[in-house]
């Protein structure tokens, strides 16, 4: 089993970074009382889905668990467990800005007995059992998002991060946009072959349709500009540690432009993207019906 602990102030980003892990297949578990770390890894050893597991501890923790961190870190190791501990860090000033943007609690001002600087500073002292057995310390002041889960994908899950999913989506807009639309292309400018009786039972998947659209220029034209609108921006989104993108074409049925414009995108980037999906909304909705 390998354990990845990520631990630091509030604020410094842990949510982030164990998310990254998530992403890159760890099974995530936030804010485990360090207590529960051994029977953790006893379970482990009966599920085949735990050997790799990242955990958030923090100083919700109890002080007497924070205490025994040591010891419980060499039976975790006498286990077999390989442990990896991150810590996480900014600086006070950061950290203040951090919560005042966000408005935030922090978790040792629940009493009222701490202020936010005090609560901070106080905080660094619960963990310090936990920082000083880290492997990887990393300051995050001036990492943005997307520079700390590249770095924890690196140095933590040794690997780059997991190539991003490119959904292409049809769908009707009589239906309603997709809610998890990214990127959303009107089509129903386009010649609608619903107005040919000999067309109209059938979908944009059917080669008498894609004979249809060869007829005119403007689905290939059509085509090229979303095709390279996304093959300019796609790499924008990528650098941004996105993990999926939905790009949805919409026509007013979702059975035959917006099919016919999704399979034709899906096919192009297919051969130049690792992971290329597609999707039809209502055509699957009509299976799943019938």
């Amino acid at each position: 089993m390998q354990l990845v602990i990520i631990s630091g102030r509030s604020g410094s980003g842990k949510s982030a970074a164990l998310h990254a892990l998530e992403d890159l297949g760890y099974y995530a578990i936030d804010n485990l009382p360090a207590g529960l770390l051994i029977p953790l890894a006893e379970q482990a050893r009966v599920q085949s889905n735990l050997s790799r597991v990242a955990v958030s501890i923090d100083a919700r923790n109890l002080s007497r668990d924070l205490d025994h961190f040591p010891t419980i870190m060499q039976e975790l190791t006498a286990e077999g467990v390989e442990v990896n501990v991150v810590y996480l860090n900014a600086n006070a000033k950061t950290l203040l800005e951090r919560f005042s943007s966000t408005r935030r609690r922090h978790p040792l001002t629940r009493e009222g007995e701490l202020s936010l600087s005090e609560a901070i500073d106080r905080e660094q002292e619960l963990l310090d059992p936990l920082a000083n057995l880290a492997q990887l310390t990393l300051d995050t002041t001036r990492l943005s998002v997307h520079e700390l889960r590249s770095t924890i994908a690196r140095e933590v899950a040794k690997e780059a991060s997991q190539p991003t999913t490119l959904l292409f989506q049809s769908f009707g807009f009589k239906k309603g946009v997709p809610l998890d639309a990214d990127l959303v292309f009107d089509v129903r400018c386009l010649p609608n072959p619903f107005w040919d009786i000999r067309l109209r039972g059938l979908t944009g998947l059917d080669p008498e349709v894609a004979d249809f659209f060869k007829q005119s220029s403007r689905p290939e034209e059509m085509f090229e500009d979303i095709k390279n609108f996304i093959q300019r921006w796609l790499p924008r989104f990528i650098e941004s540690n996105r993990s999926y993108i939905s790009v949805c074409i919409g026509c007013t049925g979702g059975q035959h432009r917006s099919v016919y414009l999704a399979e034709q995108l899906g096919k192009y980037f297919s051969q130049q993207h690792p992971e290329v999906q597609t999707r039809h909304r209502e055509l699957q909705s009509k299976l799943t019906n019938t």
